[in-house]
């Protein structure tokens, strides 16, 4: 029917009529393409690749799905959680970090409810500290426990307000802070463990560990005088090290020159004895030939040391004559 056809208003009615018929023959297509499109909307879903899927149907666990796309049963016959097992979580405690980046800002409010320590030997420190984990059991961490994150700051705080219980104050500020960390670290894993959390601790870390500030000016001032006093004592050891090992040398030098001295007058000693005994024993075989020889042997050694020789006659009844006493004299 064309315009130029219509006549009335009945026309135009009539006309109106099969145009709504015409419409109405794809309105049944129409709703079976949206609910498809629903149904293929509510099946369909993707995984990422840090992550995995745990499926509940009807309410109840049925199966965990790797990252990719995957169909789960519409009309929430199937729940999907995802659950991101590669990504490194991290909590503060005693701090907070309002941008992290080149210039971390950290919150300026001050959490000392649960930084406060009570160390070993009855100090108080304001202890901060992070803790990194992730998860390894998406179901343990969906039904097995409830609010995994309140269980990680609790258990956190609790293992860690013990280990520093257990040490000194000056331990837990300079040379024990590594092995709280692995301590901590085992203790809290641990715990969560046998809890069920699904969680895995990465790593636990003091960051500042400071007295509060109401007692810094009197700890500072402990500080200082510890450290004069180990000032003073590496100084006596250095004088008793240059001192005591100089005066060990000369000891040990001084026994050393002794026994040389024993050692060869009693070598002396043992010679003379076996030379006497020789000649004891030569003298017996031949006693005049020993002695004029020992006599000889006597002169030798000795006339090279004197000035003025005389050689008597053993007929001579006087030595005077052969003296020039005026020439004695005059020399001397």
């Amino acid at each position: 029917m064309e315009w130029k056809d219509v006549r009335g208003p009945d026309d135009i009615i009539e006309m109106g009529r099969k145009k709504v018929g015409d419409v109405g023959k794809f309105f049944p297509l129409a709703i079976v393409a949206v609910a498809l499109l629903i149904l293929i909307g509510g099946s369909i879903y993707s995984i990422g690749p840090d992550e995995v899927g745990v499926i509940q149907r009807f309410g109840r666990y049925s199966h965990t799905t790797s990252p990719g796309l995957h169909v789960k049963l519409p009309f929430g016959i199937d729940k999907l959680t995802p659950v991101k097992i590669q990504r490194v979580f991290k909590e503060e405690f005693g701090m907070r970090t309002l941008r992290a980046g080149i210039k971390t800002q950290y919150s300026s409010r001050s959490f000392l409810d649960e930084s406060l320590m009570l160390t070993g030997d009855l100090n108080i420190l304001d202890v901060r500290w992070i803790v990194q984990f992730k998860v390894k059991d998406a179901i343990k961490l969906l039904f097995e426990t409830r609010d995994p994150v309140d269980n990680v700051r609790d258990i956190s705080e609790v293992v860690m307000r013990r280990l520093v219980g257990d040490y000194r104050v000056d331990e837990v500020l300079t040379i024990r802070r590594e092995e709280i960390n692995d301590l901590a670290q085992i203790e809290m894993q641990k715990i969560l463990d046998s809890y069920k959390t699904g969680i895995q601790i990465v790593t636990v870390k003091l960051q500042d560990v400071n007295p509060p500030d109401e007692v810094k000016p009197a700890f500072n001032e402990v500080n200082e005088a510890k450290q004069e006093k180990e000032r003073m004592i590496n100084q006596a050891w250095e004088a008793y090290n240059k001192v005591i090992p100089r005066a060990r040398g000369e000891a040990e030098k001084t026994i050393r020159e002794a026994e040389g001295y024993r050692l060869d007058k009693v070598n002396r000693a043992k010679g003379e004895a076996e030379r006497f005994l020789d000649t004891w024993a030569e003298y017996k075989k031949a006693p005049e030939i020993t002695q004029k020889r020992l006599y000889l042997e006597t002169m030798v050694e000795v006339l090279p040391r004197a000035k003025e020789k005389y050689i008597v006659d053993s007929e001579q009844t006087s030595i005077l004559p052969l003296l020039n006493l005026g020439q004695i004299g005059g020399n001397q």
